[in-house]
């Protein structure tokens, strides 16, 4: 499955749980890995599990592939690998301390030279 369409489904099966402050962040320039991550968040461990659970269904029922999924023990950070797309469902706190949007926005050279 493309990546638009992935995404397009990551982000319908998100919303349809109501997930809050969803942002799709292309990694493409960064890394080979996957081509985009979507952070979105929730306001507790067991909506977590459910939009991650409602992203590994949607995802499935349209003929994707999903490797794998971790995090849902606790439902603090739970986090859905589709291969192209790496969804991050986090609860506020969790998503404040870490950062992801700015790690991830961060141009590859700058993250260079500021480690040097």
């Amino acid at each position: 499955m493309d990546t638009p369409s992935l995404e397009k489904i990551v982000i319908a099966a998100l919303e349809d749980i109501k997930a809050r402050d969803i942002e799709v962040i292309d990694t493409s320039s960064h890394t080979p890995l996957f081509d985009r991550i979507i952070i979105a968040s929730a306001e507790s461990g067991r909506q977590t599990r459910a939009l991650a659970q409602n992203v590994h269904d949607k995802v499935k029922e349209a003929g994707g592939e999903v490797i794998g999924t971790e995090g849902q023990d606790t439902g603090e950070w739970v986090l859905v690998d589709l291969g192209n797309i790496v969804v991050h469902v986090m609860q506020p706190a969790v998503r404040a301390h870490y950062k992801l949007e700015e790690l991830w926005r961060t141009p590859p050279a700058s993250r260079r030279s500021a480690a040097h």
